[in-house]
């Protein structure tokens, strides 16, 4: 912001005992006024660390949460939603990544931002739908031949 500090108006008395105070606020464009078709102000540096997909963010969040379920500092999974601010259908999307082989979780959790975020969530829901590991594993290295 180029501005941070409040600009207070003078103090301008009227005829009524009222008071009229003028404040002048720093706003900042929203991105899609910015100019830069929604993209972030910032461009990564050499130095910043690399972007984590999405999907490995999500896949370390269901560990996370399954550990917390485990250790009994939730009731269940719907106090977990109740928590995370998310509906319960949310948090079995997530939780439903546990579903899938765990060599393939392995997989999601080293991708990394040079270009394997290609992998979609939208991908690995119809992923876990398959129950037999060996056939998950068959369309995730079909999968993966596409990107």
């Amino acid at each position: 912001m180029p501005n941070k500090r409040l600009t207070p108006a003078a103090f301008e008395p009227t005829g009524d005992s009222a008071i009229q105070v003028e404040v002048t606020l720093p706003v900042r464009p929203r991105r899609h006024e910015s100019g830069k078709g929604g993209q972030p102000d910032s461009t990564p540096h050499a130095g910043s660390r690399p972007r984590i997909p999405r999907i490995t963010r999500l896949m370390a969040l269901a560990i996370k949460f399954q550990e917390i379920v485990e250790r009994r500092e939730v009731h269940d999974y719907a106090d977990l939603a109740r928590l995370g601010y998310v509906s319960r259908a949310r948090l079995t999307q997530i939780m439903n990544l546990l579903l899938l082989a765990p060599d393939i979780q392995e997989e999601i959790l080293g991708l990394n931002s040079l270009g394997d975020d290609k992998t979609t969530e939208r991908h690995m829901r119809s992923l876990v739908k398959v129950v037999a590991w060996d056939q998950q594993r068959r369309e995730w290295i079909a999968g993966q031949r596409q990107r």
